[in-house]
């Protein structure tokens, strides 16, 4: 089985004991090639609607994002080189746009060529030379990729996925939820989660109350030398990042770009960026909270 960063957040304690926990509903199923899972707390009459809402925006995302669906957007942009973007395909570019300036480069969905290279043995070194999100233009009508170039936004989709149904769920009248599409998003009262590494196994917890929290860990899917979180110019300094911040997008864009960055370059993004809590497990197994 192949294992993915986003088993390395783990629920430890679900909901804190109240009455309201005799009205806690939830929803398991797949998408992006993992486990997903939505908890929400209230009436039948509210939350049942809601559930399917979540399901439904999952499923549309999926198939907006999706590398492996052949009728995806994202695909079919892959193939083409060019696509009139769906709203919330121009909102994710616009995401991920903001989340390569702020971190000088390194977050940088243009990686999709060393991704195939590496995987089928083609040639690494032509495979860097197309990476550049710089050579990607955007605005409302259209998406046009520079020729031989490819994306993936495995770093931040889920977020971003993550995001859309805890705004949904909130529109429904949800006030206490845990939405967890590789990435988690909780409102109301603390969650407690676990903080894992793919090596050095269970380091931490903490509580997540009305915000989201992402991590990436390099070794999780072997990929080459580094793992799977690739870059022109730099390679993973971290074994495990984990990123606390206001949206799910945010804290999953950082995580990723995080892996590739120095002590000093967390610091600064950590104030740049605003997030709550950083925690970086070197390759040693040793744990640093920011």
């Amino acid at each position: 089985m192949t294992l993915s960063r986003r088993r390395f957040l783990t629920i430890v304690a679900g909901f804190a004991a109240s009455p309201a926990a005799a009205l806690s509903h939830s929803w398991q199923g797949r998408a992006f090639g993992a486990h997903v899972s939505i908890t929400l707390h209230g009436r039948k009459e509210m939350t049942r609607p809601a559930l399917q809402h979540a399901q439904r925006l999952i499923s549309e995302v999926e198939s907006l994002f999706s590398l492996y669906a052949p009728t995806s957007d994202l695909v079919r942009l892959n193939r083409a080189g060019w696509i009139a973007p769906e709203k919330r395909f121009l909102a994710l570019m616009r995401s991920a746009d903001a989340a390569h300036r702020l971190t000088g480069g390194l977050f940088d969905p243009s990686v999709q060529p060393l991704w195939r290279a590496l995987s089928e043995g083609g040639d690494v070194e032509r495979a860097k030379a197309l990476i550049g999100w710089d050579r990607v233009r955007f605005d409302a009508n259209r998406v046009t990729l520079a020729p031989g170039q490819a994306l993936t936004f495995n770093g931040i989709a889920q977020g971003f996925a993550t995001d859309l149904v805890a705004q949904a769920l909130k529109a429904h009248g949800a006030e206490r939820t845990l939405v967890n599409i590789g990435e988690y998003r909780g409102s109301g009262e603390g969650w407690h989660l676990g903080v894992e590494d793919p090596q050095f196994g269970r380091l931490a917890a903490l509580t997540l109350s009305d915000g989201a929290v992402a991590s990436s860990s390099p070794a999780a899917t072997p990929l080459g030398a580094g793992g799977h979180i690739l870059h022109s110019r730099a390679a993973p300094r971290w074994s495990t990042v984990l990123v606390e911040a206001e949206t799910a997008t945010l804290a999953d864009a950082l995580s990723t770009a995080m892996v590739l960055a120095p002590l000093e370059q967390v610091h600064q993004l950590r104030w740049a960026a605003g997030v709550r809590r950083i925690m970086l497990v070197d390759k040693a197994g040793d744990l640093i909270s920011l």
